[in-house]
């Protein structure tokens, strides 16, 4: 008799689209968070494997900040485009100019801006899950999530109210107003995504391989340089994030490890053109993805904070 083995992208794989299914049939208005980064492409490939030939039970939403990589978006709309799935997109600035948020005097980063617009779409099209791809292996408060992340009716998340995961069963149970947040890749790590992206062969933006790019140096990070802004009727939006007199600009051959939006990523020097070349980045790396974040260096409990608020 043959054995039955599987490899560790296997079981990875096994546990998420599990997870992916009960999603779908323990609650009634899921939506699948999806913003073009690799994290999320993965959770595509899973969500097809999940449940094709049928159509994904779910619309796809993104937050959009106003100062992401024109790259990114022209990937997402593609990518959902191609799926023929519904995509939702709510943006900071429609939350600005309908009072919903509120940018801090002085406040450059649009990150935690995103909190009341994901809030807000979640309660206008009344969500139950939303299902997103964070990792455990990215940062201390993420290291801490379970599977299913209970928020409150605020949104909230309280690390004391998580309910137990035993023999991969998952309390689903919400009352009218509360949300869960479902991580299926909680057990991956950066190296698994890029496998599993070089073993499904998936298309990643491009500019997660190296390419030509102007930068400048801010906080220990190389910032992209902003587009310039032409409009000069509107309020330059990139405001604050452009290099200033004493910090110099420089052409460098550049990539980037984990997106956000043009202001609170770092770029990393690298020539990495191909998936296995990042795969080999991977394994000698020694600083996390996420050391590449400005918006995780706000305070040492940054992530933690915007997770309470509601964050992702």
């Amino acid at each position: 008799m043959s054995s039955y083995h599987l490899d560790h992208l296997q079981y990875l794989e096994t546990e998420a689209i599990h997870i992916m299914r009960e999603v779908a049939g323990e609650f009634e208005r899921p939506a699948l968070l999806f913003s073009g980064g690799k994290d999320s492409i993965c959770l595509l490939r899973l969500a097809e494997k999940a449940f094709r030939p049928a159509d994904i039970p779910m619309p796809f939403l993104n937050v959009e900040t106003g100062h992401e990589f024109p790259e990114l978006i022209s990937f997402r709309d593609s990518r959902a485009k191609e799926l023929g799935a519904k995509l939702i997109v709510r943006t900071v600035d429609e939350a600005i100019a309908k009072g919903h948020a509120h940018p801090a005097p002085g406040e450059i980063s649009r990150n935690k801006l995103q909190i009341p617009v994901l809030l807000g779409a979640i309660e206008e099209f009344q969500f139950d899950c939303a299902i997103g791809g964070a990792r455990r292996d990215e940062e201390k408060a993420r290291a801490k999530e379970r599977f299913f992340s209970f928020r409150d009716s605020f949104g909230q998340w309280d690390p004391k109210a998580q309910r137990p995961e035993i023999w991969n069963l998952y309390n689903a149970r919400v009352n009218p107003g509360e949300n869960m947040r479902v991580f299926p890749l909680s057990n991956w790590t950066e190296m698994d995504v890029w496998q599993y992206i070089k073993r499904e062969q998936l298309a990643v933006p491009t500019i997660y391989f190296s390419h030509e790019r102007e930068c400048f140096r801010r906080g220990g990070q190389w910032i992209p340089v902003p587009p310039p802004h032409t409009d000069s009727t509107k309020p330059d939006p990139y405001a604050g994030a452009r290099p200033k007199p004493t910090e110099p600009i420089k052409k460098m051959v550049v990539r980037v490890r984990t997106i956000a939006d043009m202001i609170s990523t770092g770029m990393i020097e690298s020539p990495a053109d191909s998936v296995d070349d990042i795969i080999g980045e991977v394994a000698a790396a020694r600083v996390t993805e996420r050391g590449t974040r400005a918006d995780d260096k706000a305070s040492e409990a940054a992530m933690e904070d915007r997770k309470k608020a509601g964050y992702f």
